[in-house]
């Protein structure tokens, strides 16, 4: 028997699926190359030895409360404008017009706060342009110095300010694969030092099945040159060799990698009731160029489309240990609820809440509302 890496048996299946297909040619080059770009990643990423070696590593962090509650499981079912940050592939299925706005208590207990704001719009019949922001805030934080290490706000305080700026483009190139780009600024800055970079994100979705039950996945993250941190903060007053004076001195810190990943993923809906009752099972892997990789497993149960409860599991290796790498331990679990808007529209308002165990700290809360229109 022989053993295709997982990339290939994916391939594989989509030819066989898509021997139909007007377009075959052109959808199988897309997935092939996307293909091949995933086995690049599985081959050269899931290094633990290089943890913490990466910058940025707020780019990690989903600041969405509906794919939040699945513990990031769903990246081959991820729908709408939550998509830009699990698998951007997922914007292609906007109706018309989505708004988001997302508040996260991040590792409650720590004072650092989440706030995100996106916006979907449909500008073509297969094409979605999305824009969010994210922005971390972490409070004030007290001035020290090498003089005065135990200054409590004596000499100052200052407040780290954390940015994400995306814009995004997927499209539908049939009634089954869809796929999409996302175009990041990150931004980190102090006072007197900042960084500044720009990553980018793939996506691609396959839907197949005859009420269309069967979902993948692949998403690639964070993918980027190197950042590297600037500004007065970084220089100090000292005797230069040949000057006659004391001289300004610009030190130049080391250049760091973004925190790139590859995610591959798949779903699987079972319509006990159709257009009544439907539970989704949903798995993903996650390999990581910095850190462990991830085995997440998520569920969901809708009724109708007015009310989702799912639960999810992030899983790596020492999760369950006290040395363990991350400050999360692994469960997730959400909720959603969703009105329309106006009697026999598609026009929704929705509510999603999510929940993430920690230790230390009480867990993250996510808490967001949706305008689908």
């Amino acid at each position: 028997m022989v053993w295709y890496p997982a990339s290939d048996r994916l391939t594989i299946f989509l030819i066989v699926n898509l021997k139909n297909t007007h377009d075959m040619k052109k959808y199988l080059k897309i997935i092939a190359a996307f293909s091949l770009t995933a086995l690049i990643g599985v081959t050269f990423a899931g290094n633990p030895d290089r943890s913490g070696q990466a910058g940025a590593s707020e780019l990690l962090i989903n600041p969405f409360a509906k794919t939040s509650g699945w513990a990031g499981s769903n990246v081959g079912c991820a729908r709408g404008l939550e998509s830009q940050y699990l698998n951007v592939a997922g914007i292609a299925f906007t109706n018309k017009t989505e708004l988001s706005l997302t508040r996260t208590n991040w590792l409650q207990g720590s004072d650092v706060f989440i706030n995100t704001f996106g916006i979907a719009q449909r500008v073509s019949e297969t094409g979605v342009i999305g824009i969010g922001v994210v922005s971390m805030s972490f409070g004030e934080i007290p001035i020290t110095t090498v003089e005065q290490p135990d200054a409590n706000g004596e000499i100052g305080r200052f407040e780290p300010s954390y940015m994400n700026l995306s814009l995004s483009y997927a499209k539908a190139f049939s009634n089954s694969i869809y796929g999409g780009i996302n175009f990041k600024i990150v931004s980190e800055a102090i006072p007197d030092a900042s960084a500044q970079g720009l990553a980018i994100d793939a996506g691609i979705q396959y839907v197949t099945g005859d009420m269309e039950q069967i979902k993948f996945g692949i998403a690639l993250k964070n993918i980027g040159p190197r950042m590297r941190f600037t500004g007065d903060g970084l220089s100090f007053r000292g005797i230069v060799p040949g000057a006659p004076e004391q001289m300004t001195v610009e030190q130049r810190s080391e250049q760091f990698e973004l925190p790139s990943l590859l995610s591959i993923g798949g779903a699987y809906d079972f319509h006990i009731v159709p257009d009544m009752h439907r539970l989704t099972i949903a798995g993903t892997f996650t390999s990581n160029s910095f850190t462990k990789d991830q085995y997440l497993i998520g569920l969901e149960y809708g009724l109708k489309n007015y009310l989702m409860v799912r639960a999810g599991y992030n899983y790596e290796a020492g999760i369950t240990n006290t040395e363990r790498t991350t400050a999360l331990t692994g469960p997730a679990a959400g909720i959603s609820v969703q009105v329309p808007l106006k009697k026999g529209s598609k026009s929704l308002f929705a509510i999603d809440y999510a929940y993430r165990m920690s230790n230390p700290f009480a867990g993250s809360h996510s808490l967001g509302v949706r305008i689908d229109l």
